[in-house]
């Protein structure tokens, strides 16, 4: 699987980016997906994830209420809609894919070791 990740930019405070992460294959609406970030001399951080139905999500308590994560399985697409940024949300932004594995149909891993597949990332400027 590769993964293509797009939309990143610079934007104000309080605005808006949709994220996108095209997936190659055909086995895309069988993984779980994901969104990370990361920042200079930090750890990649879990930002929000998606079970392989689009059934289930799971996000990070510092997102919760400003971002969604979605997919489209039919144009193998995954998309995180990020709203009222925040300058702190300054990150390069990664797309992740989960093969089917344990954890049942409605799992979604929150760890990057649980995932198979890595976008290249896309930068995401937010000013103050």
């Amino acid at each position: 699987v590769q993964l293509q990740a797009s939309g990143g930019g610079l934007v104000q405070a309080g605005g808006s980016l949709r994220l996108s992460c095209e997936a190659s294959g055909r086995t895309f609406s069988s993984y779980g997906m994901g969104w990370f970030r990361q920042t200079p001399g930090k750890e990649r951080e879990f930002v929000a994830g998606i079970n392989w139905s689009g059934g289930s999500t799971f996000y990070a308590n510092f997102v919760k209420g400003r971002f969604t994560i979605s997919r489209d399985n039919a144009k193998n697409t995954v998309y995180l809609q990020m709203n009222s940024l925040k300058p702190e949300d300054t990150a390069v932004y990664y797309c992740a894919a989960r093969k089917p594995s344990s954890g049942g149909i409605y799992y979604v891993g929150k760890s990057a070791g649980e995932y198979d597949y890595w976008g290249q990332g896309t930068l995401v400027t937010v000013s103050s």
